[in-house]
């Protein structure tokens, strides 16, 4: 019997001590991310979003956006990005099988013809493209793809990459909006290092809560359900200076295929996307920095925190849950696929410190908090744990998860997209805390059965996250009509002339 009790309370001080190095790691990337924030609001762009546009050197972009069953927010999302200010640019939606009216709305609202473009065929597809559609008229940048679905979203990029023109693509979600100037931001490194920079990635923010007009997002404001309020903090801190603070030391894994500027050529080089994996994002950037490596050439992955994509959140636990079984099994064929990077110095800051960090923390952190969940319980049943070490175990990891959002929160208020709103920053100081009772969880075991899947060779169910589409009720001026403004970038741009 002694044996058990000393194997409970040594495993009760490992998922202590395991937290502790887990929230200390975040706090030093929040740290870095926090050092660029204020460095941004207080140094002015090296080069403004008015010369990149009179910039003759700016590259042109091809904006990839795959499709399947998106008729609830396709006009909205395609009209965003055919109204986005840059000097030269196509959009590309690919209808990836849709059994919708997915299409039928984007031929009606545009007056679409078909055409017989030439394909480039540098990388294979799983689905046959069938058809390729463009406006009638011949006044706007648009470009429709109509393939045979093969399940997978890399093989609608990879078709799309193929019918892409330009040097530069950017990958969006077809439930997506991007700000008016996102293109001209996230290029900014492309400019700034032509001879380094394969990759950038801006910030994927809620659409949730907000208001849209025509495209565009008017006003910021917190989501009704909880459920969705919690998601916000989580965007805040992973997605947006969980980023950040990776990039900040060279180190980002993930640019979000919501959002995401590539060289064209440089996916080429890498066969393009990988069509068997359910995590297309993480693995070509991480397949991009193992490629670079091992040629030896010098290079830059950028994420860009000002930029915005706006994108719709599940707005209900059980969509949710198959949202993150996936990006777990996903992030778990990534790891597995890019082992002989792990612990290799040849490999850098990426192999020695990024992947394990994924690795330990990431993938095989949901083990780690449901065992220590389990072990204290079994521990205080059986007399084997006594009260004030359960009470310093809960209170380490809430302070700890509770600290983190409030830093994101805070950081956030940085940045040109934040509420100004009180009512706002408090819902979301409550649903920082509300996190770490219950929703955290849950969303362990959401990703342990993810990991799971990913080890039995079973694809977790994809299903479909039901649409509500983005627009709002229409006004003659809607960025003063009562209850909508617009997105407050105005401070923002004071602060950065300062």
């Amino acid at each position: 019997m002694r044996w058990l009790v000393d194997f409970v309370v040594d495993f009760n001080w490992f998922v202590l001590t395991y937290f502790v190095a887990l929230n200390a790691t975040y706090l030093v990337v929040i740290a870095g991310a926090a050092a660029t924030m204020v460095r941004s609001v207080r140094r002015p762009d090296p080069a403004s979003r008015d010369d990149i546009f009179a910039n003759p050197l700016t590259p042109a972009v091809s904006i990839l956006v795959p499709a399947f069953n998106e008729s609830a927010g396709i006009i909205d999302s395609v009209r965003g990005m055919l109204t986005l200010r840059y000097p030269q640019f196509e959009v590309v939606v690919v209808d990836d099988g849709s059994t919708d009216d997915t299409f039928e709305l984007l031929r009606r609202e545009y007056d679409l013809r078909e055409v017989a473009p030439t394909i480039d065929t540098a990388v294979p597809l799983r689905g046959e493209i069938r058809s390729v559609h463009v406006p009638s008229a011949g006044d706007e940048p648009l470009v429709v793809v109509r393939k045979a679905n093969a399940g997978r979203r890399a093989d609608a990029l990879n078709a799309g990459l193929n019918v892409a023109r330009y040097p530069l693509v950017c990958m969006v979600d077809a439930d997506s909006l991007l700000d008016p100037d996102a293109l001209l931001r996230v290029v900014q490194p492309f400019l700034t290092d032509p001879q380094r920079v394969v990759a950038t990635g801006g910030a994927i923010r809620p659409v949730n809560g907000a208001k849209v007009y025509r495209g565009q997002v008017v006003e910021v404001g917190q989501p009704r359900r909880w459920i969705e309020r919690i998601q916000v903090v989580e965007y805040q801190r992973a997605f947006l200076l969980g980023r950040t603070g990776w990039s900040r030391f060279s180190g980002l894994l993930i640019i979000s295929g919501a959002f995401g500027l590539f060289r064209r050529d440089a996916i080429l080089e890498v066969g393009g996307l990988d069509a068997n994996s359910l995590g297309e994002d993480a693995d070509l950037v991480a397949t991009l920095h193992r490629h670079l490596r091992e040629h030896r050439r010098e290079y830059a992955v950028v994420f860009v925190p000002e930029p915005a994509c706006w994108t719709e959140l599940p707005r209900d636990r059980r969509v949710l849950g198959r949202q993150r079984r996936r990006w777990s099994h996903g992030l778990a064929q990534v790891l597995w696929k890019q082992r002989r990077m792990m612990f290799n110095p040849r490999y850098g800051r990426v192999g020695l410190v990024v992947l394990p960090y994924y690795l330990f923390f990431e993938l095989l952190g949901p083990i780690v908090e449901l065992l220590g969940i389990a072990a204290v319980a079994v521990g205080l049943a059986f007399g084997l744990v006594n009260v004030s070490f359960a009470l310093l175990l809960a209170t380490v990891a809430l302070a700890y998860g509770v600290l983190l959002s409030f830093a994101a929160l805070a950081i956030d208020q940085l940045t040109p997209h934040h509420s100004t709103e009180w009512r706002d920053i408090g819902i979301g100081a409550l649903a920082a805390v509300a996190e770490n009772l219950g929703y955290r969880q849950l969303h362990a075991w959401w990703r342990l059965r993810g990991l799971w899947s990913s080890v039995r060779g079973r694809d977790p169910a994809w299903g479909e996250m039901p649409r509500t589409g983005f627009t709002a009720p229409p006004a003659a001026n809607p960025a003063s009509s009562q209850g909508m403004r617009p997105v407050r970038a105005g401070r923002h741009d004071q602060l950065l002339r300062r």
